[in-house]
């Protein structure tokens, strides 16, 4: 524990004051020295030259030239040493004495890299051979006799053919020096390090630092050039374990950012004729606050200390952050994917706001009159709907945007189109689900924006906006509260589990609430359909009327006199109008809230104050999260609640009290830049993180299933690949988010999920299944999600935590200390108070999904008898039977010389075939105990009746085809002996061998290598004989006596193959089955864990599962993935018992903490983000019909054309046409049966006279 602890302070605490030095006692005395002198000379030298030369050109160029040449020259020696170990051999020779006593030799050698550079060769080698004599023990007897040492040492070319030795090796170098793999990023080190020089030199010059501030500059300067050659290893911001190699980049790229910023202010500050400019009585820019100035500079003087805490994210994730942020804030985004996500969506924001801008600035140029407005603003109000309604309905990620160009314009070009992100295998129809889906969004936005730009045109010239001006904002205002509060207040708390946490069940119930196990999909409800005319009726006609009528009476206001400037007053319209309508789009829940407290605050409380409705309104949708975070809080930190899961939880619970003010001001800063509050090590002290966008993680984690198809053979062969429960269970939650994709989006806007925004989190808790949703990305139309799927059986904490989501609350009588017990339908007052604090709640309990439902049972019981081992043998061999005579290469078979004459020995009566290993009385129902095998004849006494039912023509004892079905048998048995080790009385290696030939694994002995003459004997024969034969041993349990029958057991094999996929879990077939819908799926699992080795027999079953949805505090989930972050990256806390994943009830902790990316906890499964569309929902389709393109309203038209032409005179007809489709059902099923029977019975005949003339 104490050399843990000192190593984080060392390689943690300590390098991140000095940008990556420190003093590592496991390296030599040659890279500890160097490591040393870099840093003082990097810390030295700008101050030297600050101190000795005026402040300058000349003092500026000396010092950027000199930084530059000395990471040029470091940077090309650390590359080229790194070739040099890449592609260069190791040359063996002995210890550099005896490379000096074979100095003369050398030098008169012929090889010219001896003769020339000889000398230079051997100091050269010396000195670097310095560093490992270092390691020798100094304290080592001198009169030991020395051995000679065999040492190797590498070919460096320093010219061509000259070249020198270097005794080093990689892993000294490593810890030397940070490795840049690519000449990019070699080159941008370089230009790092001369930015840093550059930019710190120049405000060295002009004095924005002086005493002990420039020492502390100079100090900072040294660190962000030293962690271009030795970066900080963890990071406090790096999100991974091991080498980050963007936290290198980091620490400069933010230093240039910072001085930049101080540089301009420092400009700007002296300029005299600056624009006054205020906003809500605040001036915008002054040349008398210096307090911004001041802000940036502590700041990046206090680098080490930011960078310590892990305020600062790494470079990139900043990057995504602000970009998202910009998107979001100012052009009404909801949330981005990643780096390129979020330059495509400021793109297309800061394309559309600049065509915007170019119309608002010409409709404010000239000032107009209440009694006509002119076209460019009615114009630009038309465009601005159309633009935010496009932009709400596509997703930030355009993957499959451009895979749907890429199909459509070059259908046979394949290049990176995106659809690598979806990494599909073959047959799996989501690719072109998505792609159909956006297709259908696009055709529908062609027709709808025209539509909506003619509309707003109209309304917008008809200036009835300003010729009623008081009255129809009164009327607008009313209508979008009243009813947004029915739609997003009222209706949700009467459908939620507790409403208002006070009544014990939901009012407004759905048909499934007291169903039990429902068979069918949930029921569209007359609540649903009320909330979802409601809902967009908000969305598209009361927020677009509300914002209109501000920016027709701002726009009218600026008209007559500018505010910020004409420029800035378009710019701001632009800006507000976009954002505030593309968010009523895409997620209006709380635009009534905001839209009520804009009024209330700007037009009662502060009203000298307001800078226009439209402004107001903008700034005041900013601020929303503080309250999740302050909930989150206070419900952690609950004395009465607390839950410590260490002694440190029970030391820290104190010293919290009295930082309760602290923790306020943490919760508003955080809020302000959107980040995370996390509980230090689980307990109740919060210390604030970087900031992160609404994905959180940095990097694309995904679950890869091991299967056969991305597992070497080997393992396939010698153990079952991914055989432990998680990764054979992680399907269940592929097919999970599969559904999701389907029905989330729609489900959503029914309400079924209850409020949601984007980022929330929620549970979804059933029997087996405990899967984390992430909302990401909330669209107009689209929802963009990520499921993680957690442990089939969990730990302790785990269970503790799905108990307290599974249980109720309604048996509670309690009251304070006494059970006076309840009124009816109203809950307890301890329950009331309990559900009100916790982070989480219940939305909804009975939520339908298509999944499957598992049912298992233990192998070794059903076969522990003998005589069910006997049965199964025997399903086994008459599935060989089956198989084989259904093949269509059968004829090809008989017919194969080589086949026939391999196979005379089996044709003789009197042939024997005897092997104790294969053959037991025990479990072979053919075996001959007087002759201690099988023959022939017993073979035909058990099978010739069922040879003969299932053969397409009569077949006698003597007949090709049981000569073959005889062989087979024997060969089938005889691999289940060899992959049972020959040990047929033990049960484990009955089950072990049987597992083997179910997964495919076949060793063929040496008797039956006639079969390699078509392998199609074994993949179409013995290997699904194997697997049929496990269903049929089932289903002797259910139907004992109809098994027997010929006709029953042949009808039940058909089945089978038409309607049960029977396969390894590690074959991709099963995957695919289950992706594809298949109703009944059967394999046989092998389950090695924690000690148990057991065979289970699995049969899943599709229907509709229930699940309790669970919506999470998002800033609860936000905290302890960030704790869980830095507690195990860069404090390193290997303890697998850790106090901040033990189970706290109210904070569901340990589910939270344990969804995050492995290694950081231990999901099962992790989707790549995946987007579900309304489209692809049933239900909305039935209430709204499908998407309104030019080709639907043409057959719409089209439909009703038809139908009007043929209704005066074609009625029978038309009545004739439906009568046929309705009785489909009964009578014309029946006959297009009886004709495919005929049909069969026809080719069963001409199969027979082929056979004949085969001469079978």
């Amino acid at each position: 524990m104490g050399s843990q602890v000192l190593q984080t302070l060392r390689q943690g605490v300590w390098a991140s004051l000095t940008g990556g030095w420190y003093h590592d006692p496991e390296q030599n005395k040659f890279n500890n020295s160097c490591h040393l002198y870099l840093w003082i000379f990097l810390l030295m030298l700008p101050l030297s030259l600050h101190l000795a030369l005026p402040p300058n050109t000349v003092a500026l160029g000396i010092y950027c030239s000199s930084v530059t040449i000395f990471f040029i020259f470091i940077k090309t020696v650390n590359y080229r040493l790194h070739m040099m170990f890449d592609n260069e051999e190791i040359v063996s020779q002995q210890s550099i004495s005896d490379t000096a006593k074979g100095r003369d030799k050398n030098s008169m050698s012929s090889d010219p890299c001896f003769s020339t550079y000889d000398e230079w060769n051997f100091y050269i080698s010396s000195l670097i051979l310095l560093q490992e004599e270092d390691s020798i023990d100094e304290t080592s007897d001198s009169t030991v006799p020395e051995k000679p040492a065999h040492k190797h040492h590498y070919k460096f070319w320093v010219f061509p053919g000259k070249w020198i030795r270097v005794l080093y090796d990689r892993l000294t170098l490593l810890a030397l020096l940070d490795r840049n793999q690519e000449v990019v990023e070699n080159t941008v080190a370089v230009c790092l390090a001369f930015l840093v020089a550059f930019l710190g030199f120049v405000l060295l010059n002009q004095g924005c630092f002086k005493d002990l501030w420039l020492f502390q500059f100079c100090l900072v300067i040294a660190s962000c050039q030293y962690s271009l050659l030795k970066s900080v290893q963890p990071d406090a911001a790096s999100p991974t374990h091991g080498h980050n190699q963007i936290i290198a980049y980091s620490r400069p790229a933010y230093f240039c950012i910072f001085c930049c910023l101080i540089w301009l202010l420092e400009l700007a500050l002296k300029q005299e004729n600056l624009p006054v400019t205020s906003v809500y009585g605040v001036r915008l820019i002054s040349s008398e606050h210096h307090f911004i100035f001041f802000c940036f500079t502590a700041s990046t003087c206090c680098f080490p200390v930011i960078f310590l805490l892990g305020l600062l994210p790494q470079i990139n994730t900043f990057f995504i952050y602000l970009l998202e942020q910009i998107d979001t804030h100012f052009f009404g985004g909801t949330a981005v994917t990643g780096l390129a996500s979020a330059f495509y969506s400021l793109l297309r924001s800061l394309t559309a706001a600049a065509v915007l801008y170019g119309f608002c600035f010409g409709a404010l140029k000239e000032p107009w009159d209440e009694q006509h407005i002119p076209a460019l603003f009615s114009a630009f109000c038309g465009l601005l709907v159309v633009f935010s309604y496009h932009l709400s309905r596509q997703s930030s990620e355009p993957s499959v945007l451009i895979s749907l160009l890429q199909s459509k314009l070059f259908p046979n070009f394949k290049g990176c189109s995106g659809d690598d992100d979806l990494a599909l295998d073959d047959g799996d129809p989501l690719a072109e689900h998505l792609r159909n889906s956006v297709k259908d969004i696009l055709s529908s936005d062609l027709v709808v924006c025209v539509a909506a730009a003619v509309l707003t045109f109209a309304i917008s010239a008809s200036t009835v906006f300003l010729s009623l001006k008081p009255f129809v904002s009164i009327v607008l205002y009313t209508l979008a509260g009243t009813v947004g509060f029915v739609t997003h207040y009222l209706i949700p708390q009467l459908r939620k589990h507790h409403p208002w946490f006070w009544i014990s069940h939901p009012i407004l119930k759905s048909k499934e609430y007291k169903q039990y196990e429902p068979k069918d999909n949930a029921q569209l409800m007359w609540f649903e359909r009320l909330y979802v005319c409601l809902l967009f009726f908000e969305k598209y006609t009361i927020y677009p009327a509300v914002i209109l009528s501000a920016l027709t009476s701002d726009g009218f206001a600026l008209s007559q006199r500018k505010k910020l400037g004409i420029h800035c007053d378009a710019l701001v319209m632009t800006v507000a109008g976009l954002k505030l309508l593309r968010s009523s789009f895409c997620n209006p829940t709380f635009q009534f809230v905001t839209l009520l407290f804009t009024i209330v605050f700007f037009e009662f409380d502060y009203r000298k104050t307001s800078e226009t409705f439209l402004i107001d309104f903008f700034v005041m949708s900013i601020l929303w999260d503080l309250l999740h975070k302050l909930q989150f809080i206070m419900v952690y930190i609950a004395p009465w609640q607390i839950a410590w899961g260490s002694a440190f939880h029970a030391f820290a619970q104190p010293f919290a009290i009295p930082h309760s003010g602290m923790l306020l001001f943490q919760a508003f800063v955080t809020t302000l830049f959107y980040t995370p509050l996390s509980p230090f090590l689980g307990s109740a002290i919060f210390i604030s993180s970087y900031p992160r966008s609404v994905k959180f993680w940095e990097r694309d984690y995904n679950t890869k299933r091991i299967d056969n198809s991305n597992s070497r053979l080997a393992s396939q062969i010698e153990k079952d690949p991914g055989c432990d429960d998680n990764n054979l269970n992680s399907i269940f939650y592929e097919y999970l988010t599969r559904s999701l994709q389907q029905s989330l989006c729609g489900d959503l806007l029914l309400g079924r999920w209850g409020n949601y925004s984007s980022g929330d989190c929620f549970i979804l808790a059933s029997d087996y299944l405990n899967a984390f949703v992430h909302l990401i990305e909330i669209g107009n139309g689209l929802v963009t999600f990520q499921l993680r799927g957690l442990e089939f059986r969990g730990t302790y904490c785990q269970q503790r935590e799905v108990e307290a989501i599974t249980e109720g609350v309604e048996d509670d009588e309690a009251c304070c200390c006494c059970e006076p017990g309840h009124l009816p339908y109203i809950l307890s007052c301890n329950a009331a108070f309990y559900l009100r604090w916790l982070a989480w709640e219940v939305t909804t309990t009975k939520y339908l999904l298509e999944g499957y439902s598992i049912s298992e049972n233990n192998a070794a019981t059903m076969l522990q008898v003998y005589d069910l081992r006997k049965l199964l043998i025997s399903y086994y061999l008459k599935s060989i039977i089956y198989y084989f005579l259904h093949s269509p290469k059968l004829r090809a078979w008989i017919k194969e010389l080589s086949v026939l004459e391999s196979l005379q020995l089996y044709s003789k009566w009197h042939y024997i075939e005897r092997d104790p290993a294969v053959f037991s009385v025990k479990i072979d129902e053919d075996y001959i105990h007087c002759l201690q095998g099988i023959t022939r004849a017993s073979f035909c006494n058990i099978y010739l009746e069922w040879i003969q039912y299932c053969a397409p023509v009569e077949v006698d004892e003597d007949s090709p085809l049981v000569t073959l079905c005889f062989a087979l048998c024997v060969l089938g048995r005889r691999s289940l002996a060899t992959a049972s080790h020959n040990v047929s009385n033990s049960l484990e290696s009955f089950l072990y061998g049987y597992n083997s030939l179910f997964k495919g694994d076949f060793r063929i002995a040496v008797k039956d290598e006639w079969v390699f003459a078509d392998m199609d004997l074994l993949q179409q024969v013995v290997a699904p004989a194997v697997r049929m034969s496990l269903k049929l041993h089932q289903d002797h349990f259910t139907c004992l006596e109809e098994t027997e029958e010929p006709e029953v057991l042949y009808e039940a094999i058909s089945n089978y193959e038409k309607t049960l996929v029977i396969c390894h879990e590690g074959d991709p077939t099963w995957r695919r089955a289950v992706l594809s819908n298949r109703e009944n799926l059967l394999t046989l699992r092998h389950i090695v864990d924690d000690g148990t080795d057991e065979y289970k027999i699995i049969m899943l079953y599709k229907r509709h599962l229930s699940f309790k949805v669970i919506k999470i505090n998002k800033e609860c989930v936000r905290g302890l993935w960030a704790g869980q972050q830095q507690e195990l990256v860069f404090l390193r806390n290997r303890n697998p018992e850790r106090g901040s994943i033990q189970n706290s009830k109210q904070a569901l902790r340990n589910m939270i903490n344990s969804s995050c990316d492995q290694p950081l906890g231990y999901p099962m499964y992790v989707s790549p983000l995946t987007t579900s569309y309304m489209g692809t929902h049933k239900q909305l389709r039935a209430i709204f019909g499908g998407p309104i393109s030019l080709d639907n309203i043409k057959s719409f038209f089209l439909s009703k054309c038809n139908t009007s032409c043929n209704s005066p005179g074609n009625i029978e007809d038309v009545d004739c046409g439906g009568g046929s489709s309705s009785l489909s059902n009964n009578p014309n099923s029946q006959e297009s049966q009886n004709v495919s029977s005929q049909a069969r019975s026809r080719n069963s005949h001409h199969r027979g006279n082929e056979y004949h003339s085969a001469g079978i």
